[in-house]
Protein backbone atom coordinates (compact mmCIF):
# COMPACT_ATOMS: atom_id res chain seq x y z
CA UNK A 1 0.00 0.00 0.00
CA UNK A 2 1.38 3.35 -0.68
CA UNK A 3 2.86 4.75 2.55
CA UNK A 4 0.92 8.61 1.98
CA UNK A 5 -2.32 6.52 1.34
CA UNK A 6 -1.73 4.71 4.42
CA UNK A 7 -0.85 7.92 6.79
CA UNK A 8 -4.27 9.95 5.36
CA UNK A 9 -6.05 6.43 6.43
CA UNK A 10 -4.24 6.42 9.63
CA UNK A 11 -5.34 10.57 10.03
CA UNK A 12 -8.77 9.76 9.44
CA UNK A 13 -9.09 6.83 11.28
CA UNK A 14 -7.85 9.21 14.38
CA UNK A 15 -10.18 11.75 13.46
CA UNK A 16 -13.46 9.55 13.11
CA UNK A 17 -12.05 7.93 17.05
CA UNK A 18 -11.71 11.82 18.36
CA UNK A 19 -15.07 12.46 16.61
CA UNK A 20 -17.18 9.06 17.73
CA UNK A 21 -15.22 7.50 21.32
CA UNK A 22 -18.14 5.56 22.39
CA UNK A 23 -18.98 4.09 18.76
CA UNK A 24 -15.28 3.45 19.13
CA UNK A 25 -15.78 1.61 22.60
CA UNK A 26 -18.61 0.02 21.26
CA UNK A 27 -16.57 -1.71 18.54
CA UNK A 28 -13.77 -2.35 20.17
CA UNK A 29 -15.58 -4.08 22.88
CA UNK A 30 -17.62 -5.84 19.85
CA UNK A 31 -14.46 -6.78 18.97
CA UNK A 32 -12.29 -8.02 21.82
CA UNK A 33 -13.64 -11.50 20.93
CA UNK A 34 -13.92 -13.58 18.02
CA UNK A 35 -16.80 -13.11 15.79
CA UNK A 36 -18.56 -16.46 15.08
CA UNK A 37 -19.63 -18.34 11.79
CA UNK A 38 -23.91 -17.90 12.89
CA UNK A 39 -23.84 -14.56 14.43
CA UNK A 40 -25.87 -12.27 13.22
CA UNK A 41 -24.98 -8.21 12.63
CA UNK A 42 -27.43 -5.63 12.12
CA UNK A 43 -27.27 -2.15 11.55
CA UNK A 44 -30.00 0.67 11.08
CA UNK A 45 -29.74 4.19 10.05
CA UNK A 46 -31.78 6.56 11.15
CA UNK A 47 -31.79 10.03 8.47
CA UNK A 48 -33.53 12.96 9.81
CA UNK A 49 -36.98 13.22 8.78
CA UNK A 50 -36.73 9.61 7.73
CA UNK A 51 -38.27 6.61 8.88
CA UNK A 52 -35.42 3.84 9.91
CA UNK A 53 -34.18 1.79 7.58
CA UNK A 54 -32.62 -1.52 9.23
CA UNK A 55 -30.79 -5.09 7.55
CA UNK A 56 -28.57 -7.53 8.89
CA UNK A 57 -26.70 -10.29 7.99
CA UNK A 58 -25.89 -14.07 9.17
CA UNK A 59 -22.13 -14.23 8.99
CA UNK A 60 -20.57 -16.95 7.00
CA UNK A 61 -17.64 -18.76 6.72
CA UNK A 62 -16.00 -16.38 3.91
CA UNK A 63 -16.99 -13.46 5.54
CA UNK A 64 -14.92 -14.33 8.50
CA UNK A 65 -11.69 -15.23 6.08
CA UNK A 66 -12.31 -11.36 4.86
CA UNK A 67 -12.49 -9.88 8.51
CA UNK A 68 -9.04 -11.59 9.02
CA UNK A 69 -7.94 -10.19 6.09
CA UNK A 70 -9.16 -6.71 6.54
CA UNK A 71 -7.71 -7.27 9.99
CA UNK A 72 -4.31 -7.66 8.86
CA UNK A 73 -4.05 -4.66 6.83
CA UNK A 74 -4.50 -2.73 10.28
CA UNK A 75 -0.25 -1.60 10.67
CA UNK A 76 -0.79 -1.49 14.45
CA UNK A 77 -1.86 -4.99 14.30
CA UNK A 78 1.01 -7.34 15.46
Amino acid sequence: MNPMALMKLMQMKNKFSEDHPKFVAFLKMLFSRPIEEGTVLEVTIIRPGEAPVTANMKVNQSDLEMFEELKNLNPNQG
